[in-house]
């Protein structure tokens, strides 16, 4: 596995749904604008929207490391609507692994894959 694949789950607080979707929609716009090596960004809401989750994927470590650099002061106030947790696949760098460290993700090395 030579790409980064991620899923954030976000737990939306009480009142906080319109406010999320007006920073999740900067957030896909920056992504869109700015980021260069992100391969998938695509968020998905449960029945009652009291729950998104983030399928993420990059080229690589460096263009994960730079969509977070992109998202900027937006991911701090998206975070501040949410509980975030999540999980990273694949073979992220020392530094992709320090940038998420203390951010409720877990890193899940391959193991066996259908494609090689």
């Amino acid at each position: 596995m030579s790409t980064i694949q991620s899923v954030a789950r976000f737990k939306i607080h009480s009142g906080k749904l319109e406010e999320f979707k007006r920073f999740a929609a900067q957030c896909m716009q920056l992504a869109r604008e700015k980021d260069t090596g992100t391969l998938r960004y695509e968020l998905f809401f449960n029945a009652d929207q009291t729950e998104c989750v983030v399928h993420e994927e990059y080229v690589d470590s460096k263009a994960c490391i730079q969509h977070f650099k992109n998202m900027g002061e937006v991911s701090t106030a998206i975070f501040a609507t949410s509980d975030v947790s999540g999980e990273m696949w694949g073979n992220p760098s020392p530094e992709l692994r320090k940038a998420v460290q203390d951010k409720g993700v877990q890193p899940f090395a391959p193991f066996l894959s259908l494609n090689e």
